[in-house]
């Protein structure tokens, strides 16, 4: 590809919309261009790099027995109200109705349209197990898109589906996947770890997100460096401290007047916030067949910890979680700020565990200005639900080994998923087995996002002067350049057009820099776009009777002979590629 002929331009300042340094280049150095909000147009540059990396998932999805198929975006609402995502997803769908007034869906995912495609075709067990699997575009209306690519509206992404008779062949294809995008993160030269992930609105038995660490991440995760337990802080477990019991007290009222937080109760009661009963309220959508019910629920956890709302939200089995209003909080009989669960009415109460373990807590009276001292789970209030709702943080006991655990920020930039029988029993979708007897279909999901992971490759590799592309996921190969001579204008660029004609001969990626610009521009462009190796065409490497070679990622130089060129420069791309594919190796499974 000719430069003087690319459709796009570099650009000397990052927009304004531009977040992260990843983001920044990816505008700078003419790979993308914002339409809109979590928008996107992908230029020439991007679009070669894209289908590098949909190449590697292509390859690395068939060497596991995947069969590419082609889904509609555009799919009828009765699947998704069949499988109920229809009533639990909120405006982040985009619905829409066609021209004869029947409700339809721009997907997001492809569950629904997987089952109803099984359910038409596989009737035996004899057909199973499979791998189905497709590249394509998706719309999640996400009211904060940011960071570019990492977090859209629009994007393309890699979702397989495995199908299989039982649960142990759905474990066996989980780990195939789970094994398949590790190697395509190494290839693409992203490092990521594997964490257990909350199922959230897929549904399912067990998750696990695949995770790019990089402070720009809106992920928590929670890491234990000595046993190598990891999570995302959604539901990340951890060893609680022993609550020390003693026997129970009696309940003591006390004045407590402008004292309606736990820093400013533990200061005012000289009281530790362990020994505190934290009131949180958050209400609830829950979905009861067809129709949607608001329910108030008032979580305890213990003064010195914090709520994990996806927790809680997975122990009412909530469709959506927000913050309570002060008017909802009150027509309980809770007070803000003094609240408690003694006396409440019409809330679903749901305790910690630590809490229920523990004696004579502080808490509020439901009373302005006024806390009890010595309150006792069971003895001063019940609750619906005891169990751990309590997010995990830095410096907690590790669940398994009791060492402190880490917390890192980090991108997700894939997810598997075992469905099991969620969307095959809710659409119908069963086989007969070999007994004659009709079973559903074991069902696994599979996701990565192809602009996501392009940015996150972006994110990683960059200095100061722009991007450092992989040799397995770069545009091109070889950035060649032509200088022109004062003394013989012509000589450097007809030695220039000479390899640039070698080079594609070779069947290598050329990326021939023939504008008329100056040698800066022409360099500055380069470090921005980022191909691994440059080649120069100048006065100097004419009369030294070849050319200048450079690495992208070295600021060392090297004189190549013309008759030693392409065969230096086809050694180098095989060395760079040997370089990223020693990162392919087999992984321990997280269990």
């Amino acid at each position: 590809m000719r430069m003087s002929n690319l459709f796009g331009q570099t650009l000397r300042e990052a927009p304004s919309e531009a977040q992260t340094a990843g983001h920044q280049l990816l505008l700078r150095a003419g790979f993308i261009r914002q339409m809109a909000a979590g928008v996107f147009a992908y230029l020439p540059l991007a679009k070669r790099s894209l289908h590098k990396i949909e190449t590697i998932l292509r390859q690395e999805m068939d060497a596991i027995g995947g069969q590419e198929v082609s889904l509609p975006v555009v799919l009828p609402a009765d699947i998704w109200q069949e499988s109920g995502r229809w009533y639990q997803i909120g405006a982040e769908m985009g619905r829409f109705r066609d021209r004869n007034e029947r409700d339809m869906v721009l997907a997001m995912t492809h569950e629904e349209a997987v089952a109803d495609l099984v359910r038409r075709d596989i009737r035996s067990h004899r057909q199973l197990p499979a791998l189905i699997y497709q590249i394509q575009t998706k719309w999640r209306d996400d009211p904060r898109p940011r960071a570019g690519l990492i977090r859209v509206r629009e994007f393309t992404m890699k979702d397989s589906y495995s199908l299989d008779t039982s649960w142990e062949g759905l474990e066996k294809q989980y780990r195939a996947n789970y094994q398949a995008y590790f190697n395509i993160f190494a290839r693409c030269g992203l490092p990521v770890i594997a964490v257990k992930a909350d199922t959230g609105m897929m549904g399912g038995k067990i998750a696990h997100e695949f995770i790019y660490l990089t402070p720009i991440g809106e992920d928590t995760l929670i890491l234990c460096p000595h046993c190598g337990y990891s999570a995302n802080r959604q539901i990340a477990r951890f060893r609680k401290p022993e609550p020390g019991r003693g026997e129970p007290e009696a309940v003591e009222k006390v004045a407590t007047p402008g004292v309606s937080t736990i820093e400013d109760l533990s200061t005012f009661l000289a009281m530790p916030k362990s020994g505190l009963a934290k009131a949180v309220f958050m209400t609830a959508e829950i979905q009861e067949g067809d129709a949607i019910r608001s329910q108030l629920v008032f979580a305890v956890v213990r003064g010195d910890m914090e709520l994990n709302e996806t927790k809680l939200s997975n122990a009412v089995k909530a469709r959506d979680l927000h913050p309570s209003t002060e008017e909802e909080i009150r027509a309980i009989g809770a007070v803000p700020g003094y609240a408690s669960p003694i006396g409440v009415h019409g809330a679903l109460v749901v305790v910690d565990d630590l809490v229920a373990d523990s004696t004579n807590l502080a808490a509020g009276a439901n009373q302005s200005g006024y806390h009890l001292l010595n309150t006792n789970f069971p003895r001063d209030y019940q609750a619906d639900l005891v169990t751990d709702i309590a997010a995990a943080q830095e410096g907690y006991a590790c669940p398994q080994c009791g060492n402190p655990l880490d917390a890192q920020r980090g991108v997700e930039t894939g997810n598997i998923f075992q469905l099991g029988t969620r969307y095959s029993s809710a659409l119908g979708c069963n086989f007969q087995d070999e007994h004659g007897d009709i079973q559903p279909v074991i069902m696994g999901s599979y996701g990565i996002g192809v602009g996501r992971l392009f940015n996150c490759v972006a994110e990683e590799h960059h200095d100061e002067h722009g991007l450092q592309w992989p040799i397995t996921v770069a545009p091109f190969q070889v950035h060649l350049i032509a200088l022109s001579g004062k003394k013989d204008p012509g000589a450097t660029r007809q030695q220039a057009e000479w390899l640039y004609t070698q080079l594609l001969e070779a069947g290598i990626e050329v990326l021939f820099d023939d504008r008329d610009e100056s040698p800066g521009v022409k360099f500055n462009d380069a470090d921005l776009i980022g191909i691994p190796i440059r080649l120069t065409s100048s006065e100097r490497s004419l009369a030294a009777g070849g050319f200048e070679l450079k690495l992208r990622s070295q600021q060392e130089r090297q004189m190549v002979s013309q008759a030693e060129v392409v065969h230096t420069v086809t050694d180098l791309i095989a060395r760079l590629t040997a370089a990223v594919l020693a990162g392919v190796h087999p992984v321990a499974y997280q269990d």
